[in-house]
């Protein structure tokens, strides 16, 4: 199927509701698009779970491996990962307590895409979170 994102009215009122983002392929320089958007994301209330095996701490947060490490629920899953991996993410995701799967800007995969969308989740792909976010306020 083909990916339809949700309205913009939609995305601001899933913006608004959530309080956790776990973010998945979360950098700890401060020059990379994820660390970016994810500190604006922070500095707006957010609490930003960073999703990265290679690091101990981003953003003055304990990192996690992966999302199965998370303890409790968690909002939204943002992902800055290259569409190659989605399909492996997704099923990640769908064995956590989340309600939304973003992939950034630029990264969209129709495996993952359709198989989080027969589960019934809600899916959002090639947006960014930072400039949906800007939109809504």
């Amino acid at each position: 199927m083909a990916i339809e994102n949700p309205s913009r009215e939609e995305i601001g009122v899933i913006l608004k509701k959530a309080k956790r983002i776990a973010v998945v392929g979360l950098s700890n320089n401060p020059e990379r698009t994820s660390y970016m958007v994810s500190k604006a994301m922070q500095d707006n209330g957010y609490e930003i779970i960073p999703v990265n095996p290679n690091a101990d701490e981003i953003l003055g947060v304990k990192a996690v491996s992966s999302l199965n490490e998370i303890d409790g629920h968690v909002d939204i899953v943002n992902v800055f990962r290259r569409s190659e991996f989605l399909p492996e993410i997704a099923r990640e995701f769908a064995e956590i307590d989340s309600n939304i799967f973003w992939a950034q800007l630029g990264v969209a995969n129709h495996e993952a895409y359709d198989y989080l969308k027969e589960k019934g989740y809600t899916v959002i792909m090639d947006r960014c979170i930072k400039v949906e976010h800007a939109m809504t306020k």
